[in-house]
């Protein structure tokens, strides 16, 4: 797959890091291409992983993921509505501190044809770097529609070496969100640590 990642820090970086090694070619897109950060972050990643400006990454990507701050999650749909029209989008950002933590209002006002899914925004990026403890692999939970872009979701939750869990179809990532927070109480309220993830058990 062509992949799509807007933002270069640290969720961004871990998990272009494993789809690489996955096979996948990933594009940066960010403000400043030419950031030595970030070239150094492209050049340690090899001949398939690239960066250029947010308009053109998006264009290249069939899956477009958000791993920017949320604070600019509301103005960055709105500017690229055009180009994200049809894609497959994960929304990894948060609303940090805000009573809704996802921009799923945004995408339904801008990209309503666009696929959403909530994903990667409820555990650290440590959990993604690491996703095993011990012999546990830990889970994914995310949200978003069936059908075609869901099968993509979970080979690239897979390849990054977590357990993909499906909770439902946009309606449940207010469910997903909760996670989230659950995962901030106890891993940074109360000081459990940042590698902390969630695994779901059945008979």
């Amino acid at each position: 797959m062509d992949i799509a990642i807007l933002g270069a820090k640290i969720i961004g970086s871990t998990l272009a890091k494993k789809w690489v090694a996955a096979g996948h070619r990933v594009r940066f897109g960010v403000r400043s291409p030419h950031n030595p950060e970030v070239q150094t972050l492209v050049q340690s990643l090899g001949g398939n992983a690239s960066v250029t400006v947010i308009a053109e990454a998006i264009a290249f990507g069939s899956v477009v993921v958000f791993a920017i701050p949320g604070g600019a999650m509301d103005a960055t749909i709105a500017e690229h509505a055009a180009a994200l029209d049809g894609k497959i989008i994960i929304d990894a950002a948060n609303h940090v501190g805000a009573a809704v933590m996802n921009s799923a209002a945004s995408f339904a006002a801008h990209v309503p044809t666009a696929q959403v899914f909530r994903a990667f925004n409820a555990l650290g990026w440590e959990n993604f770097e690491t996703p095993r403890f011990g012999d546990v692999q830990a889970d994914l939970f995310y949200s978003g529609p069936a059908g075609e872009g869901q099968t993509h979701m979970e080979q690239l939750i897979a390849e990054v070496g977590l357990r993909p869990v499906w909770v439902g179809g946009p309606e449940q990532t207010p469910l997903v969100d909760a996670l989230g927070r659950l995962w901030f109480a106890l891993a940074l309220n109360q000081s459990r640590g940042r590698h902390l993830a969630f695994k779901m058990l059945t008979d």
